[in-house]
């Protein structure tokens, strides 16, 4: 069977009888007429329209698979994310149900099958996996507890590897579950804002993640289309322009000016879809675009391989879903519909009409139409200028001293290159020498004035190497998703114990971890394990990447090009008792733990010398608890408490005391 299919048409293996078919399908037609007669008359851009064959097929099948899955919960189920959704660096992977805005309600199995995977983890919290007879798998995170004997064994592996976070993985025949039957409690832990029950669903022959929503379409009551709340045209890097400049230009949905463009030219849209009766809104199921009434490319989000998930970065614009497919992209639910992966010709003086139509995975759609003007325009042979190499006074001084780096810094290209017309017209793209404004981001954490400039271009489906003085970064092939213009800069501040490198002057998203090398100038601290590989921001933040020592230098891997640096962290973690007096009558001992710089590794306590079971149920809170066990602890007497936090560096923090329970 294509597992490029529709997740509705691959689940939909029983039978339906011939008279349900003939009633889905006159109900198709009762709903379709308003539609034809909408479109004869003209309907508006904006309107929804009702569902479409291809809506109903799916509701078809998901009618066939109604017996397959019982709902999670007893009562009416509504939906705080659905999947596909666009997050930071990955796809959402499930369905979010409300939970009545509580903790504890009873999760019932979908189906018969078996618990097969029992973990507890700060990301996800309380985790159960549950494979089902029928072919597919899920996974149910963010639970409060689970119960009866899963619970029992999960706490003893707790104890018996003297930590929180444990996973365990279980035989088909050791807890069999019935549709219907309570398995779990739902919660709120781990990387959760509110109570409610994210649901993965896997199929097995696959190992995709797939829409859960096909299952429950029955149970959802949604004639609410998605909305668009912006569009965006972007020009091809040396073959087109917008609004006669190279810069990717936004607009409203109906936009009041005139829309311009000559080449070869992309779009995007920002879209969101809702759902009747909640405030909520969630992905679009279906991004369809058409230019002159021609298919150009199609979206369609029901399902990922979890190698895939990363490839929203490629397809990912700022929120914005671009109609374009970056030839380094491997992304199955994205579809080149025109043979040039969604790019546009613009080549005649003539209005083009572009038609947006969006659909959710219940049928719901609407539309968007504007017009792009064809008006000829030189097209600049490169958007972004090659600077020179700049050496900044303190730099040059410093390599002219015979520093350790004195080696010349030269361009990848091998050739110097102009430097950049400052008053350049060309839509604001051109970068100026010597102003942040130079690299097109003013939040830059390298300043051009403070910096060597290197020309780097790189293809796509090349690996790549970049060895300047004291750095070394190794991409291989397949990390990049199109080729790009690199504007690399280097700073030298005599504090530091390494340069500051800006690899790139935005984060560019890389598919897989690269290795970075970073070379120390000094070595203050003889313990190397203080040294880390930090990410610099703008105004100089710096977060934690990781990192080893090794033989002068620090080797971490990365997953974005950015600017990068080498700090020493030997600040202990802060740790403080939360309502000491309360802890004899809550039977809970709550910390908060803190680390500003490198963050919290490790924390471990013991109660009157025995291990004692601290986890941290919120990863968004600082709070790590323990509670008190009566089967573990004696009542009625003082105890001895020792409680320690370390964070990535090695530094600890200790608390001692003494508490009567």
């Amino acid at each position: 069977m294509n597992r490029y299919k529709s997740a509705s048409y691959l689940h939909g293996r029983e039978a339906v009888s011939v008279f349900s078919r003939l009633m889905l399908w006159a109900m198709f037609l009762l709903l379709s007429l308003p539609e034809v007669l909408g479109q004869e008359r003209g309907v508006s851009s904006d309107q929804s329209v009702k569902a479409s064959s291809e809506g109903m097929k799916r509701s078809e099948a998901a009618a066939e698979q109604k017996a397959r899955f019982v709902p999670p919960f007893d009562f009416p189920i509504t939906f705080s994310g659905n999947f596909g959704e666009l997050r930071a660096n990955h796809f959402h992977g499930g369905l979010d149900f409300k939970t009545q805005g509580v903790e504890g309600k009873p999760v019932r199995a979908l189906a018969d099958g078996y618990i097969s995977r029992l973990a507890v983890t700060h990301g996800s919290g309380y985790v159960m996996d549950v494979t089902y007879a029928n072919g597919y798998t899920t996974i149910n995170r963010h639970l409060s507890a689970f119960i009866g004997e899963p619970a029992r064994r999960i706490e003893e592996l707790q104890y018996r590897q003297e930590t929180w976070e444990v996973e365990l993985k279980l035989k088909p025949g050791e807890y069999p579950v019935k549709a219907g039957e309570v398995i779990a409690l739902s919660g709120n832990t781990g990387y959760s804002f509110g109570p409610h029950l994210h649901l993965d669903m896997i199929e097995d022959a696959t190992g995709d993640y797939i829409d859960p929503l096909p299952f429950f379409a029955s149970q959802v009551k949604d004639h609410t289309a998605p909305r668009a709340e912006a569009i965006m045209l972007i020009p091809r890097r040396g073959k087109g322009v917008v609004m006669g400049g190279t810069l990717c230009r936004q607009f409203p949905p109906r936009p009041k000016q005139t829309l311009t463009a000559w080449g070869w030219v992309g779009a995007a849209i920002k879209a969101h879809d809702y759902m009747d009766g909640v405030h909520n809104r969630y992905g679009v199921h279906t991004v369809e675009l058409e230019v002159d009434g021609q298919p150009v490319f199609r979206s369609v989000v029901d399902r990922f391989a979890p190698e895939e998930t990363r490839y929203i970065n490629s397809w990912n614009l700022s929120g914005f879903m671009k109609s374009v497919i970056d030839p380094g992209c491997r992304l199955r639910m994205l579809h080149d519909l025109n043979g040039h992966r969604g790019w546009v010709h613009i080549n005649e003086e003539r209005p083009y009409l572009f038609i947006y139509r969006l659909t959710d995975a219940l049928g719901n759609r609407s539309e968007v139409r504007f017009t792009v003007h064809g008006r000829r325009s030189a097209i600049p042979s490169s958007p972004y200028p090659l600077a020179k190499i700049q050496i900044s006074p303190v730099l040059s001084s410093r390599l002219s001293a015979g520093e350790e780096f004195s080696s010349s810094v030269v361009s990848s290209l091998g050739e110097e290159h102009p430097l950049p017309d400052v008053n350049s017209s060309d839509g604001g793209s051109a970068p100026k020498a010597a102003s942040s404004d130079a690299v097109g981001n003013p939040g830059s954490p390298v300043s051009a004035n403070e910096a060597v400039w290197v020309k780097y271009h790189w293809r796509w489906n090349q690996l790549h190497v970049m060895q300047e003085p004291g750095l070394q970064l190794v991409v291989p092939r397949g990390m990049l998703y199109d080729d790009v213009t690199l504007r690399y800069a280097v700073r030298a501040d005599s504090g530091d114990v390494a340069f500051t490198y800006q690899l790139h002057d935005e984060a560019l998203p890389l598919h897989n971890s690269c290795e970075l090398r970073i070379r120390l100038r000094h070595r203050p601290l003889s313990d190397s394990t203080k040294y880390y590989v930090a990410s610099v921001h703008s105004k100089g933040h710096r977060s934690y990447v990781g990192g080893r020592y090794d033989k002068g230098e620090m080797v971490a891997r990365i997953r974005q090009l950015g600017t990068y640096t080498v700090a020493i962290d030997t600040i202990p973690p802060v740790i403080a008792p939360i309502n000491r007096n309360s802890w004899a009558h809550t039977g809970t001992i709550t910390f908060s733990a803190k680390d500003s710089e490198t963050g919290i590794r490790h924390y471990r306590g013991t109660i009157d010398g025995h291990f004692a079971l601290f986890g941290k149920p919120s990863a968004i809170r600082p709070y790590i608890t323990c509670r008190l066990d009566p089967s573990r602890i004696k009542r009625g007497q003082r105890h001895q408490l020792v409680f320690t936090v370390t964070d990535n560096c090695g530094n600890s923090t200790t608390y001692q005391g003494e508490f009567y329970w």
